[in-house]
């Protein structure tokens, strides 16, 4: 029976890998589930694996925090002693992390056959470590699993075309598998009010960039909760940033289906997150992104998106628009995970 590794490491990775991994037990296949262990709390690891349907990890690699190079390299590391040992066939990596090019990096170096899932989405802002992580997977792997039309066309842009496929998103297979109505809401979730989350550095770790987050963030007609992993709230606290927030109120975050309830219950989202844009479209809410760039080009058709990193002094009125057209469907049927198994098994046999 042959041996299909799935990488996972990061909270959006436990997401998306939870439709595949259920795949490959249909299929038969012997799945070698491995955590690296860069997201490592229990909000981020654990309690989201469970509440996602993804079971525990076969191996934890226990990596944790530290620059960039020192974990890439600690994960790179041990990514390829499990291999050494356990010799998969193929092994599957998503997204865009630390996690994701040290698995490809070191598959490919051991001539292992390494499919990427979301390949091809692009920002094409420099600056950011996905962009980085993201491209150099996708010009390593064996097999381009890319979850939509747009993301097809920046790999055939990148000479890739000859090794993508179109899968659809499994994002969408988690999320349509959840059963939102019959989550509870937090006690707070009550009348109008807007969900916010905020987490990228280039928001959080300068002082009056934060500040002028938050004071826009407050001058929303509408309440706006934002979830604050502790993280950000040290940096709120520790910027002197916590008092006359206005319309801000901060709560701990929540668990995955609980938050994506609590979106869905919303006015409108507000954002740095690129799987939240996404999540917001599909479950039709309005989202409001806090950055000049996105991932997903697909969400702003219509409105149901807009970018406002340089547009904080007009956050009021973007957040209170509507959309101006249908959703489309661009993110698939919520039968990714069976493509992507179906495509990197087809190599296998």
């Amino acid at each position: 029976m042959p041996i299909v590794m799935n990488v996972v490491g990061a909270r959006p990775q436990f997401v998306k890998a939870g439709p595949v991994s259920r795949a490959l037990a249909e299929s038969g296949v012997q799945e070698l589930l491995v955590h690296t262990g860069q997201h490592y709390d229990d909000l981020m690891s654990d309690s989201i694996m469970a509440d996602v349907g993804l079971r525990q990890a076969d191996i934890n690699l226990n990596v944790g925090s530290d620059s960039h190079g020192v974990q890439t390299a600690r994960i790179l590391e041990g990514i390829e002693a499990v291999i050494l040992e356990r010799k998969p066939e193929a092994v599957i990596t998503y997204g865009d992390t630390n996690s994701t090019i040290a698995a490809a990096l070191a598959a490919v170096k051991l001539g292992v056959y390494t499919g990427h899932v979301e390949a091809g989405l692009r920002s094409f802002n420099r600056e950011m470590p996905e962009e980085h992580n993201r491209i150099a997977t996708d010009h390593l792997s064996d097999i381009l699993l890319a979850p939509t039309e747009i993301a097809m066309g920046h790999l055939t842009d990148e000479g890739l075309a000859d090794r993508s496929v179109l899968t659809g998103d499994v994002m969408v297979d988690a999320l349509l598998s959840i059963p939102l109505a019959e989550i509870p809401l937090p006690a707070w979730a009550e009348g109008d009010f807007y969900t916010a989350t905020l987490h990228r550095p280039s928001n959080t770790d300068e002082p009056e960039r934060l500040r002028s987050i938050l004071a826009a963030l407050g001058d929303v007609d509408l309440p706006v909760h934002l979830l604050a992993h502790p993280r950000l709230g040290q940096r709120i606290k520790g910027f002197g940033l916590d008092s006359g927030m206005g319309s801000l109120h901060l709560h701990e975050p929540l668990p995955y289906s609980a938050m994506l309830r609590t979106v869905s219950a919303s006015c409108g989202l507000l954002t740095d997150s690129g799987g939240l844009q996404k999540e917001a479209f599909v479950l039709g809410i309005p989202c409001t992104t806090i950055r000049n760039e996105t991932e997903w080009p697909e969400t702003l058709v219509g409105g149901w998106n807009v970018l406002a990193g340089s547009a904080l002094d007009r956050l009021s009125q973007l957040v209170s628009r509507r959309p101006s057209a249908d959703r489309a469907a661009p993110f698939g049927d919520g039968h990714a995970a069976k493509r992507v198994v179906s495509e990197v098994l087809a190599h296998l046999t």
